[in-house]
């Protein structure tokens, strides 16, 4: 079995210790390590050692995915602007998310008959509601 080595960052984490605290311990030779490079490596076993206990690899972060959109629509009057607006947004509010919120921002330009579509969340909840700005907009062609 490969040995495994920790950081300090991650012996931090697991004992609940700021990272200077540990480093100290290492430093005054308390904690075993070996310095590969600038940084130090903590094997499992100098660890386990050093505690009087087993220890455990710290749990994995969850992958964490965000999408982040912007949609331009030329030609677009006031009144469908804020028939757009209040769809898209009532559609983000009222949507079952993975877990994040979804914003979306929706700005009309009336001079320039531009209206701007900002969509910040899940990519499976940004995807969707993209989905609906296309049918909204094909609607009103």
């Amino acid at each position: 079995m490969p040995q495994r080595l920790y950081s300090v960052e991650q012996v931090a984490e697991l004992l609940g210790l700021h990272v200077r605290t540990v480093r100290g311990y290492v430093r005054d030779g308390r904690l075993k390590a070996a310095r590969i490079g600038k940084q130090y490596r903590i094997a499992r076993e100098d660890l386990e050692s050093f505690t009087g206990a087993p220890v455990s690899p710290p749990a994995r972060e969850p992958l964490h995915a965000e999408a982040s959109a912007t949609v331009r629509i030329d030609g677009v009057d006031p009144e469908t602007a804020s028939r757009l607006a209040t769809l898209l947004t009532a559609s983000a509010g009222s949507r079952d998310h993975d877990g994040r919120d979804l914003h979306v921002k929706v700005v009309h330009d009336a001079e320039r008959a531009v209206l701007r579509i900002v969509v910040l969340g899940g990519p499976g909840d940004t995807s969707a509601l993209l989905g609906l700005a296309a049918a909204l907009v094909e609607e009103q062609r």
